[in-house]
């Protein structure tokens, strides 16, 4: 029997949306191939992409005739269609914690990482200079954002955000977390012990090392 195809995650390698879910695919063992679709060049609004994402954003996934967008969203289908494969990255039963942390990431977590990251790694790449105002601002914010997780993890048998197991959760944060600690302000992971342990056994495994080892930063750290 021939194997299925594999998916088609469109979008740049580069872009954190697109790493959130390779990060999900790789954990649960699913081929798949990145096509590219540059927002330098703004192939993301023309015709053959907005068919796919009709919101002209990267990605878009195709899963046989199956299309989604909104990373996030596409990682929940690739959660619970594909439970069986790899790592199986629900709980058991409805985790009321596992959810609050999902929205927790896109609410709390991605709104104060992002400006930081986009700052301080990738306008860099670009050739543009950062804005110390934006990134101080919302550092602050990120800072105020990572005390909550400190508190919370090792705290009534949270190793990682759901509890004892990892989660969807879990895998939704590493993205950033990953560009964050490559950046000046990695300290407001390294400066948190709790939060540093997360991410020291997440960022250890074996998917994620997948992950981040196809990341193609550019040589010289532009784009061009």
């Amino acid at each position: 029997m021939a194997a299925p195809p594999a998916m088609k995650l469109h979008g740049m390698a580069l872009s954190q949306n697109v790493l959130r879910v390779a990060t999900v695919l790789n954990e649960k063992g699913i081929d798949f191939e990145i096509v590219q679709v540059s927002l330098l060049t703004g192939a993301h609004k023309h015709p053959d992409f907005l068919a796919l994402n009709p919101f002209g954003q990267i990605p878009a996934l195709q899963d046989g005739d199956e299309v989604l967008y909104e990373s996030r969203a596409i990682n929940r289908y690739i959660a619970e269609k594909y439970r069986t494969s790899g790592t199986d990255l629900l709980p058991a039963a409805p985790s009321a914690k596992m959810e609050v942390w999902l929205e927790v990431e896109s609410k709390h977590f991605y709104p104060a990482a992002q400006p930081v990251v986009y700052e301080l790694l990738i306008k860099p790449m670009l050739g543009l200079a950062p804005d110390q105002a934006v990134v101080d601002k919302h550092s602050a914010d990120l800072a105020k954002v990572l005390d909550v997780y400190e508190a919370h993890l090792g705290k009534d048998g949270n190793k990682y955000l759901a509890g004892e197991q990892f989660t969807l959760a879990d895998a939704n944060h590493m993205c950033y977390l990953f560009s964050l600690c490559k950046t000046a302000q990695a300290g407001l992971v390294d400066s948190r012990p709790r939060v540093k342990a997360w991410w020291d056994e997440i960022s250890a495994r074996p998917a994620w090392v997948k992950t981040a080892a196809a990341i193609p930063f550019p040589p010289g750290g532009r784009l061009v």
